[in-house]
């Protein structure tokens, strides 16, 4: 197979070596028989489709970040075994993606240059490795970590718009080998049936901006009000969870409502904790070794006044956040103890803050009591009850009776035929869609969905018109003072078209210049 014009035997040697794994010099003499098979081809359409295979992968990984802290929780609690476990993630999803763009870059240089396609069988292996251990990863998704496949699709209406530019524009790329295929290939059958699978693609994309869909595609008039921000256990990525430290450090990032979890010590006093077990928390494992694995309600209060809240934080660094602290937020860190339910709405009441909260554990024999001790801490406490947003679904009625001024949040939709009307709800971001939340906007529901920390999932749910939003990030989200993008839809259309012409204009291009 002859070289194309300015395609040195050099540059073609350099391009074999790597994707064949032996060294074949450009002399004709020395490639002569050596020609691109269908047996090639079907390796080269393997390596795509492993490309985009992976290429998918990443955009995955990308979004479930923004949940990714509780799978680290998860793995903590099942194995006792603190990891960041997202930056494994992005280095073996890098890894995968660089092997397979690199094969595939010298695939096409190949291509345009003349060469045959002759893939070396260790890359033939390691591609079907690199499928099988995609695959895997998205099955363990679907089986463990269902919701993100929701989260993916929420995605979409924050990147379809640019994804779409990003595939019209790979896709036209792709013209030129795809022209030096069509060009060398003596196959009138394969030559036609690639072309039609190419123009049945450009064809699918020039058409994909009618299905796309954004709660962001808007005019700027339309911009429903910046949702309010809900400290999740107060300012976790500044402070150790569930803290007097965290709940003023969401004071500072403007939080009008801080989220904790609260349970009841074996001597009736509520306290701040979010899981059952101190172990990750506290330092219980040295204080009480031979009683670190009890359930936390097991504790007294004078017991838990013993334990430290905050050195795990300095120590496990839960969030990247914790390497910036200054030297007096370590030190204020590395002091914190767990602090009583009565403490935090004293704070609470003094910062002119919301405090929202579970009570723990649901299903325990004494849950009853729980809720009465908790409701007698907050009439005592001397809070405006409307500052008190009550979560807990257990005796919910005996508490209405107690304590009429607090505020009741739901963890469900709202159903037909109420009994009382439903005038808070609280739920994860994937269980509503943005006409849902549009409906409930207009019959006056507050919104409330958790836990939101990327600015793109942030955008979203704000052009959607969510009343608030629930987050670790509360340093970040209060610094947006605009959603990542806003476009008019007379704008998107303009944009769409004019992508559209320029990608075909080049294709025709493409073409004509390679034959």
């Amino acid at each position: 197979m002859a070289d194309p014009p300015g395609c040195c035997s050099t540059c073609a040697t350099c391009l074999l070596c790597p994707y064949s794994c032996q060294w074949i010099t450009a002399k004709k003499e020395k490639r002569k028989g050596l020609r691109t098979t269908k047996y090639d081809c079907s390796w080269f359409l393997f390596l795509f489709c492993v490309f985009l295979f992976t290429l998918v992968w990443l955009y995955f990984a990308i979004i479930i970040l923004n949940d990714f802290h509780n799978f680290n929780e998860f793995i903590f609690r099942q194995k006792k075994l603190w990891l960041d476990w997202s930056l494994v993630l992005l280095i073996a999803t890098a890894v995968l993606i660089s092997y397979s763009s690199v094969l595939l870059v010298l695939a096409l240089c190949l291509q345009l240059c003349g060469q045959p396609l002759k893939l070396h069988w260790v890359h033939k292996v390691l591609l079907i490795l690199t499928a099988l251990v995609v695959a895997a990863a998205f099955a363990g998704l679907g089986i463990k970590w269902a919701e993100e496949w929701k989260s993916a699709w929420i995605s979409l209406q924050a990147t379809g718009p640019f994804l779409h530019i990003g595939a019209v524009g790979g896709m036209t790329l792709l013209a030129w080998p795809l022209a030096s295929f069509i060009y060398r290939t003596r196959s009138t059958g394969l030559r036609v049936f690639v072309l039609l699978v190419y123009c049945a693609a450009m064809i699918a994309l020039y058409l994909a901006p009618l299905g796309i869909t954004s709660p962001c595609i808007m005019e700027e008039n339309q911009l429903p009000p910046k949702p309010a921000l809900v400290g999740h256990r107060g300012a976790p990525m500044l402070a150790p969870e569930n803290t007097l430290m965290s709940l003023h450090k969401a004071v500072d990032c403007d939080v009008q409502v801080f989220e904790t979890d609260v349970m009841v010590s074996a001597d009736g006093v509520p306290f701040l904790m979010h899981d059952e077990e101190l172990t990750r928390t506290t330092n219980v494992q040295a204080v009480f070794p031979e009683r670190a694995a009890l359930n936390s309600t097991a504790f007294n209060w004078t017991d838990l006044q013993q334990l430290d809240a905050g050195s795990w934080f300095l120590e496990r660094r839960p969030f990247p956040t914790v390497q910036s602290l200054s030297p007096g937020d370590r030190q204020e860190a590395a002091e914190q103890r767990i602090p009583s339910l009565e403490q935090a709405l004293e704070a609470a009441k003094h910062s002119n803050l919301s405090i929202m909260f579970d009570l723990r554990p649901e299903n325990h024999s004494d849950y009853q009591n729980f809720v009465n001790v908790t409701l007698g801490v907050i009439l005592q406490s001397g809070i405006p009850l409307q500052q008190v947003l009550w979560l807990p679904d257990g005796f919910r009625e005996d508490v209405k009776q107690q304590a009429p001024g607090v505020q009741h949040v739901y963890g469900r939709k709202r159903v037909e035929n109420e009994k009382e009307p439903v005038l808070h709800v609280n739920l994860p971001y994937q269980d509503m869609s943005s006409e849902e939340i549009r409906q409930y906007r207009r019959d006056n529901i507050s919104v409330n969905l958790y836990v939101v920390n990327q600015p793109w999932l942030f955008s979203v749910l704000w052009c959607s018109g969510v009343s608030s939003v629930t987050t670790n990030a509360c340093q970040v989200l209060k610094e947006m003072e605009h959603p990542i993008w806003l476009l008019p839809s007379s704008t998107y259309f303009m944009i769409w078209i004019v992508v559209d012409c320029v990608s075909f204009l080049i294709i025709i291009w493409a073409f004509v210049l390679m034959k």
